[in-house]
């Protein structure tokens, strides 16, 4: 596990519903030292930390974004990232869709259907 191997992940479908794929992988990615921002529609606050209403809010381009979202979500994800030149989209388990990963295709832009904890050895 490389914290520094990205200069900041954006985790798309943050929850603060603690029992929620997307409220673990924020936590355990913020305890781990990745440089990491929450995306939700919602906004707010989770875990001390300002979540953004959507990637173009934040104020850095996010090396990578990571997907814990619906499918259909996902592809909009696929779209915003093309518009805003990131590069790289991880898709969690339940969130790829192949009109996703074809789209990310056409853009350029790498896509990684896996579990980025387990990949990365954060679970």
């Amino acid at each position: 596990m490389n914290p520094k191997e990205f200069s900041l992940i954006a985790v798309v479908g943050v929850s603060d519903d603690a029992s929620k794929y997307g409220h673990r992988i924020f936590k355990d990615l913020l305890n781990a030292g990745y440089p990491v921002k929450g995306v939700n529609p919602k906004g707010g606050f989770i875990l001390g930390q300002n979540v953004y209403r959507s990637l173009s809010e934040l104020e850095k381009r996010p090396e990578l974004v990571i997907t814990v979202v619906p499918p259909g979500v996902t592809e909009k994800v696929v779209e915003e990232c093309n518009a805003l030149g990131v590069k790289h989209v991880w898709m969690q388990p339940g969130s790829e869709s192949g009109a996703a990963v074809e789209k990310a295709a056409e853009y350029g832009i790498k896509a990684t259907v896996a579990c980025f904890m387990v990949v990365k050895g954060v679970w």
